[in-house]
């Protein structure tokens, strides 16, 4: 496994006719903030979540931020929303670029069976030339320098607090990111141009995207708003079946009433499936417990974006895949190449409020609950921070649920459908290494954020075995 964020593993079994027999995505590293922040003050949660990822830190600390608010019982200001939803979208644009341009346009732009010496960031920027990367590069730029202003670090934010933000926005900082924020719509602009060149327009990468090759149906889950439009700060949890039929919606705890998670012996990270329909493997079709989150479970939920520009690709992105929910993961690509310029319209249309410059950038504190959840939509899907404490505010009990561990299943059964594709009678070559890859990149894996440990280089390596058990073939990509 290449090109995503963590350390992970897949498995391949062959029946004695050298076939494809099952196939596990492990993921094989040690979970363990829910245990080292028991015994944290809640305010300090935030300030300590946001170090779980180099690259999801925002929002990890938003979701610890809305926790907070839920143990000391207090309502933030609406000038505190909007500085942390405008800090959310800043986060999403920068992320979301991350991980179409270094993780998942590569497979496209310089080929899917290309040298992996060249099917990176870098094969990218010699496709697409060095000015245009360079433009790419100093817009998205912008996005992390709002989110510093806005955050106090570049990296590990450090301004949430139970009830509000620590810092309120000066006029000339909201100029500033107004200013930023123009250059943020445009990169969403030329990233849908780019993805509408590249992909729409080359019928084999769309036999690819439409086919049955990557395609997996599911339940879906996300976020919406009062107008059922798509919302990443705040709004009900809506879930739909396969066919698109709710299922149900919830808000903070009563998620416990929708979402059980299991344990399975072979990885260290939960499969967490619909709590009313109850475990019934990790399977797809319709009557499945499995369900998924993330930019394309997003859009199948709601009813469209709650920007204009967005909204024409949601749009044209359905009418093109012509199926409500899409079951197409390859898509997942394209759902994330429209929240990048829904996200920034988002942040212009904020930076744009001059109320966001009022000073009741906090409220005061209520008495201590013992109990808060924090529920968010990650870029890469649903998070939710739930937290029980003492009657000082101590945690004694904290739940992490990440985007990439509600797609755990999902992640599996597309690589298992990709597997079975490629392994046949013994023959296996190298293209294999990247075609069960791409099941799994449109998940954009945050393996650092499912385990809890610091992302870093990854050495990966796809194991092979015969129907005795026997290792038959190891290919690696070190």
């Amino acid at each position: 496994m290449t090109r995503l964020e963590g350390h992970g593993k897949i498995t391949i079994i062959m029946d004695e006719n050298g076939n494809f027999a099952d196939a596990y995505f492990q993921t094989v590293e040690f979970r363990g903030y829910e245990k080292f922040l028991a015994g944290l003050p809640i305010e300090e949660v935030p300030r300590t979540v946001s170090t779980i990822c180099g690259v999801c830190r925002g929002v990890h600390h938003t979701a610890a931020t809305k926790a907070s608010d839920g143990v000391y019982g207090v309502e933030p200001t609406e000038t505190a929303k909007k500085i942390r939803e405008l800090f959310l979208n800043a986060h999403y644009v920068e992320d979301h670029a991350v991980i179409l341009y270094a993780l998942g346009l590569p497979d496209f732009v310089v080929g899917p069976e290309a040298d992996p010496a060249e099917r990176n960031l870098i094969g990218l920027v010699r496709r697409v030339g060095v000015d245009i990367a360079k433009e790419i590069l100093k817009k998205r730029k912008c996005a992390v320098k709002i989110f510093e202003l806005l955050g106090g670090k570049p990296i590990h934010p450090v301004a949430g607090l139970p009830g509000g933000w620590s810092k309120k926005i000066e006029e000339n900082e909201r100029q500033e990111i107004e200013k930023l924020a123009k250059e943020l719509v445009e990169l969403g602009q030329i990233t849908l141009q780019i993805f509408e060149d590249v992909i729409l327009k080359n019928e084999k990468y769309m036999e690819l995207v439409t086919g049955d090759l990557y395609r997996t149906v599911l339940n879906y889950m996300g976020t919406v708003d009062d107008s059922e439009r798509i919302n990443y700060y705040d709004g009900v949890q809506k879930i739909v079946d396969t066919r698109g039929n709710e299922i149900g919606r919830f808000r903070g705890k009563e998620y416990l009433e929708y979402i059980a998670e299991r344990v399975i012996p072979w990885s260290y990270m939960k499969f967490p499936y619909l709590k009313q329909l109850g475990w019934n493997d990790i399977r797809d079709g319709e009557g499945t417990s499995i369900y998924s989150v993330g930019p394309l479970p997003r859009l199948n939920v709601s009813e469209g974006m709650n920007t204009p520009l967005a909204q024409e690709h949601y749009e044209k992105m359905f009418e093109v895949l012509g199926e409500k929910p899409a079951h197409y993961i390859l898509s997942f690509h394209w759902a994330r190449a429209i929240e990048l310029l829904n996200a920034a319209e988002r942040v212009l249309e904020l930076a744009q409020d001059e109320s966001i410059t009022n000073s009741d950038v906090r409220a005061e504190l209520g008495e201590v609950t013992g109990e808060g959840v924090g529920i968010l939509e990650a870029p890469r899907g649903t998070l939710i921070h739930h937290y029980k404490t003492d009657d000082r505010g101590i945690v004694e009990e904290a739940n992490l649920i990440v985007a990439t561990t509600h797609n755990n299943a999902a992640i599996n059964l597309a690589i298992r459908n990709a597997a079975k594709k490629f392994v046949k009678n013994g023959e296996i070559d190298e293209k294999i290494l990247n075609y069960v890859e791409m099941a799994f990149r449109p998940y954009d894996l945050c393996l650092a954020c499912a385990t809890h440990t610091l992302p870093g280089r990854m050495p990966i390596e796809i194991e092979v075995y015969d129907s005795e058990g026997m290792l038959y073939r190891r290919l690696r990509n070190f």
